[in-house]
């Protein structure tokens, strides 16, 4: 019984330390966005000097989850929150890269005007940022449909993303003197839809751990006949699936 407990509270702590790192990121991401509008040069600082702290928490998290797993060999949902424990925190990891890419863009265009679409920019980062938020709500309260509806928003966001690169686009076409501010611009969006892509990936492995299940929710939005998988061995594979292959901006 003793064992059991500490047992217990070593998976609670796991967890706590998980929504550590997912608000941190959260907020990062936040930052990240006020700075790009803002042409905030010192909150961009901020953000980037800040990443080495959610690479010190992505680093033991996933050792103490490796250390549960060989210690314990825990079973069945106990089993389940560990393993995708090991995806979740590489996709908050990317998340709190890809909040240092929007700063790193901020910082390089400080002072410089962006156009007319930043703003679009801005409610792309929202709806993104809204989606990390949901997915760490959904964790808190094991709670497979607000999983979903994560899963859901990121066709808004990819709408939204195609939108704004087709406005960045026309926008270098009519101007080519803006073209290497622009390119930033468009770096920025497709990071935002990056972002999107993880929180649908901490979506579905929010509902693996409550269903023991691992759906494609995404992808079962235009297709309702897409069949779940046995993804056990992959949610304890920190090498597997991921919708972002994307390299980070310099």
């Amino acid at each position: 019984m003793i064992i059991r407990r500490t047992f217990e509270e070593q998976l609670q702590e796991l967890q706590n330390d998980l929504l550590q790192l997912g608000r941190f990121v959260e907020e990062a991401l936040g930052k990240a966005l006020d700075a790009l509008v803002r042409q905030d040069l010192a909150l961009a600082k901020q953000v980037i000097d800040d990443d080495d702290f959610a690479d010190d928490m992505d680093f033991g998290i996933q050792t103490r989850a490796m250390q549960l797993l060989a210690l314990q060999q825990p079973m069945a949902r106990d089993l389940r929150v560990i393993g995708a424990s090991l995806r979740i925190v590489l996709d908050l990891e990317r998340i709190g890269d890809h909040a240092v890419d929007v700063a790193k863009v901020a910082r390089s265009l400080a002072g410089r005007g962006y156009g007319k679409h930043v703003n679009e920019i801005a409610e792309l980062g929202g709806l993104s940022r809204k989606m990390v938020g949901d997915s760490l709500q959904a964790f808190i309260a094991h709670d497979i449909e607000q999983a979903r509806l994560v899963a859901r928003a990121d066709d808004e966001v990819d709408d939204k993303c195609d939108i704004i690169q087709a406005h960045l686009m026309e926008q270098m076409r009519e101007d080519p003197s803006q073209i290497e501010r622009v390119t930033r611009l468009l770096l920025v969006a497709r990071s935002l839809e990056r972002v999107a892509d993880h929180a649908t990936n901490i979506a579905e492995y929010i509902y693996y751990v409550e269903t023991g299940e691992m759906r494609q929710l995404a992808r079962e939005e235009h297709d309702p006949t897409h069949e779940p998988i046995d993804a056990t061995l992959e949610a304890i594979n920190p090498e597997g699936r991921d919708h972002d292959a994307a390299e980070h901006l310099e």
